[in-house]
């Protein structure tokens, strides 16, 4: 079958602004726990979109490591592409997108990096490779071989043999911080649901607007 005769009706039960909460974190909180409870690999995976200083956008997986009223957070090299991005640009969206569920929350705002404290505390927690991998990985440059990313790796296990790894100091967290969330409900004869909070600034009150699909 060809791309262009695919076609899936969506048979899902509605999704109106009686039915979502007044704050959109613990919607989406909601929503999350649903989509965890069947997701076989990764549930916290997300895309994050981002845009360079000559306005290039680009958009790669992450993985969301905290979600509450101060925003959506995730950690990684300042050094990587979208650090580059978010040094130009402080702003991105984050798409998570549920096919199973026939659902996708959208987040767009400014996106900042996290306390450094945050940042060490997160990265002691993490697994001793994934430490080790932080080091010895400079993300989004070039390497001529698989051989030399692992060649650095040894580095890295011996530099550290017998302590504690420390955070790199270019790398840790980013929040956005969010100034819209849409969440989509796919709905038969694409007649969908689009709810979408929306604000004026950080700390203001929510609206809850419906968008046409």
């Amino acid at each position: 079958m060809t791309l262009d005769a695919q076609r899936v009706e969506y048979e899902t039960v509605g999704f109106d602004v009686g039915d979502a909460d007044p704050d959109p974190f613990v919607q989406v909180h909601r929503w999350w726990d649903e989509w965890s409870a069947v997701a076989p690999n990764e549930p916290n995976a997300v895309v994050l979109a981002t845009a360079d200083a000559a306005g290039h956008a680009s958009a790669r997986t992450v993985l969301l490591r905290g979600l509450d009223a101060s925003g959506f957070t995730f950690f990684t090299s300042y050094e990587s592409r979208k650090g580059q991005d978010l040094d130009a640009h402080p702003v991105g969206t984050i798409l998570a997108s549920w096919v199973p569920l026939l659902r996708q929350v959208n987040a767009r705002g400014a996106i900042a990096k996290v306390e450094r404290a945050e940042s060490e505390t997160y990265f002691a927690g993490r697994p001793r490779g994934s430490q080790l991998a932080a080091w010895a990985s400079h993300q989004s440059s070039e390497v001529t071989d698989r051989g030399e990313l692992e060649g650095r790796f040894a580095e890295a296990e011996q530099r550290f043999e017998g302590q504690v790894v420390p955070c790199p100091p270019y790398w840790g967290g980013y929040r956005l911080v969010p100034d819209s969330i849409e969440l989509w409900q796919g709905r038969p004869s694409r007649m969908h649901d689009r709810l979408r909070y929306e604000r004026d600034a950080p700390g203001a009150a929510w609206r809850i607007v419906r968008l046409s699909p």
